[in-house]
């Protein structure tokens, strides 16, 4: 039997395989960056072009990190490889908060207009809403995941009820207010919001990134991880507010896109062999990066903004979902 030490694990021909594979998808992601902030430019109009296009990128690239790590860190701390936070209903969170903040303020308050005041508040109602949600169904007894799927769905069914039915009788002006907020859109990015983000989105990664190694540990399963030595309700109540964090920073800045998370993670859980969190974070990080921005540019330059990106995501995503459910049927 090999000596496994950690010199003769970094030479292991999948960990240099994955080295290899993750320098040319990063490769790919500046050039893809670069195709799409230099097309067009000359020396008369870059002043102009530049002004828009940086701020898109930015937010895409914060929005394609937060769902690509929040995805993946869900799916470790409920043991699952179908379920992300959006599929519980985050998204629906969102949307809701934003038409009751006009229902109760107007569509010309500052909690409206304001966009800081505006995340603050939607994103402090869903970390307490979130963790409240949390708590009681982790503490305890083991629960069964399809018990925490279901319990997702019919939040994200009464979310978009109480929705829909306040966009009914709302004043038509304000209802322009929170339409941006239904819908995922790179077109009108609040450029004040998107730097604003940059803080806790920095802060975020490098926390789940020193939790990295208790989440390696996390995915040998509840029982396991605490036989190790894991606090794992601690560990579970720390990354849940951490995501919480994350998906509303992405959809603050984008807009609900409900199953680009799942797409992301098990197509990086394909390309790469590697387990360890601290390397899955940064490979799905940037192939989320890829697609979305390789995605948005396909839509305005071929597709001649004819549809939108979300429409396509949501299409595959949701045929991907209702695969890997009849997959693990099956088996």
């Amino acid at each position: 039997m090999p000596n496994l030490t950690p010199k003769s694990l970094s030479n292991h021909p999948l960990i240099k395989g994955d080295t290899v594979k993750l320098m040319i998808l990063a490769a790919l992601a500046i050039a893809i960056c670069a195709v799409f902030l230099g097309k067009g430019l000359t020396a008369d109009n870059y002043e102009f072009f530049l002004s828009r296009r940086i701020p898109k990128i930015l937010a895409i690239t914060l929005a394609a990190i937060a769902i690509a790590s929040s995805s993946l860190i869900f799916q470790t701390i409920t043991t699952n490889r179908i379920l992300t936070p959006s599929i519980l209903g985050f998204d629906s969170l969102y949307v809701m908060i934003q038409v009751l903040l006009v229902v109760a303020f107007g569509g010309f308050s500052m909690v409206i207009t304001d966009s800081k005041l505006n995340f603050l508040i939607a994103t402090s109602i869903m970390i307490v809403s979130a963790m409240t949600l949390f708590h009681f169904y982790f503490s305890g007894r083991p629960r069964n995941i399809f018990t925490l799927l279901l319990v997702g769905v019919v939040l994200s069914s009464l979310f978009s009820s109480i929705t829909g039915f306040f966009t009914m009788v709302i004043n038509p002006d304000e209802f322009t207010f929170i339409q941006g907020s239904m819908f995922a859109s790179f077109n009108n990015i609040n450029s004040e919001l998107v730097y604003w983000c940059l803080i806790p989105i920095f802060f975020c990664c490098v926390y789940l990134l020193r939790l990295s190694n208790k989440l390696d540990v996390m995915w040998l399963g509840a029982e396991n991880a605490k036989s190790l030595g894991v606090n794992t309700h601690r560990l579970t109540m720390q990354v849940m507010l951490v995501i919480t964090i994350m998906v509303s920073i992405s959809t603050a800045l984008i807009g609900p896109i409900l199953f680009f998370g799942l797409i992301v993670v098990a197509l990086t859980r394909q390309l790469f062999s590697s387990f360890k969190h601290r390397f899955l974070m940064i490979a799905s990080a940037i192939l989320s990066i890829v697609l979305l921005v390789g995605g948005q540019w396909v839509i305005e330059n071929l597709f001649d903004f004819n549809t939108t990106i979300s429409v396509i995501i949501n299409f595959i995503g949701g045929s991907y979902f209702l695969y890997l459910l009849m997959k693990n049927k099956l088996d």
